[in-house]
């Protein structure tokens, strides 16, 4: 009776946390096993159809912030392979040094005020996991220059409807190293530890850390919170990985990685009267990053895909190429031989 009555209180504590805020609903985990084995899956969830495609960038490239004059400007280190949101930003990606950018959504962010005549830079925010993936190797890196915030994350509702786009961005590498960027309350926030292995959406990261130390004391195999809500996905995904196996099979960690993933996933087409925020999986990827290879799925496909990045000529001059798969395109194994030369696309801005 007694353990039983502290799952009940558990449940209601766990419910205050995810009834608190509305959010969409996209997670990501990061898998840390024997041999140098680091793996990265997410989930991308999302109220509306949010189609994908794949990109190969190389180094060299030019980029610009589109928020107008005063953006900033840089050029790509690194090559890198990314999925985008209707080819007007990346939301997702890993580069050659396998650092992993993933944007989820966050309802609470609030960003800084963008001065177009200012001497602070603006990068739209439709750019803000590409710049991290084209400049940094490894999460410290990140961390560092990040840190000095040399620009203002600009950002504005996606086109043609009327979400406001308030996202966080978290990082990982190649040595397990993650990190979480938040803007709250107009400030930057940053939480920079390899112990940070599992992120949803709201609330806050903090708190995020607050809900998984209250159920670290409750065992996984007496009782899961069940919903599709954040906070239970949350604490769902970070029982999984703790439960999980440690391996350095390359074909075994990523099963792995897409059963926890798939576990926290929302069923396609659910909604939930009242709850607009509810979000159907619409995609999930697995970033293996030591061995470099990009693993994609779109749940209205049968099959995975995924890129063998050792194989790509990530070069300065080396030409852009695509892999259309936002009109239910077919892909199975390694697509690399399917991308083709495209001009890039252009990150949407003000």
């Amino acid at each position: 009776m007694r353990k039983m009555m502290d799952v009940w209180v558990s449940v209601m504590i766990i419910a205050s946390f995810a009834f608190a805020v509305e959010s969409h609903a996209c997670t990501r985990v990061v898998y840390i096993g024997p041999d140098q084995t680091v793996l990265t899956g997410r989930t991308m969830d999302f109220s509306i159809d949010i189609p994908a495609n794949l990109w190969i960038f190389p180094r060299g490239m030019e980029r610009n912030g589109q928020v107008g004059q005063n953006s900033l400007n840089w050029t790509s280190r690194y090559g890198s392979i990314i999925s985008s949101s209707w080819d007007i930003a990346t939301p997702d990606g890993m580069n050659e040094k396998g650092l992993v950018a993933n944007l989820l959504w966050l309802v609470q962010s609030e960003y800084p005020v963008f001065d177009m005549n200012g001497e602070k830079k603006g990068m739209t925010i439709a750019a803000w996991a590409q710049y991290a993936l084209d400049s940094f190797a490894t999460v410290a890196e990140a961390v560092e220059s990040l840190r000095q915030e040399e620009f203002v994350v600009v950002t504005d509702f996606i086109p043609g409807t009327d979400k406001f786009t308030t996202v966080h961005l978290s990082l990982s590498d190649a040595t397990g190293d993650s990190a979480i960027f938040e803007y709250v309350n107009g400030k930057l926030v940053i939480h920079h530890s390899r112990t940070y292995q599992v992120m949803t959406n709201d609330p806050v990261f903090e708190e995020q850390l607050a809900i998984k130390g209250y159920w670290d004391h409750i065992p996984g195999t007496l009782f899961l919170p069940g919903s599709n809500r954040a906070a239970d996905r949350f604490v769902r995904a970070a029982y999984y990985l703790r439960a999980i196996p440690q391996t350095d099979d390359p074909h075994v960690a990523v099963a792995i990685m897409f059963s926890v993933i798939r576990n926290v996933s929302v069923p396609y087409g659910i909604s939930t009267e009242g709850q607009p925020h509810i979000s159907s999986t619409r995609w999930r990827v697995v970033a293996d990053q030591k061995r470099l290879v990009y693993y994609f799925e779109n749940v209205l496909t049968p099959n995975v895909l995924w890129v063998d990045m050792k194989q790509v000529d990530f070069s300065e001059g080396a030409p852009v190429r695509k892999l259309a798969l936002d009109a239910g395109q077919v892909y199975a194994g390694n697509a690399l031989e399917h991308f083709i030369e495209s001009a890039p696309f252009e990150f949407q801005g003000l």
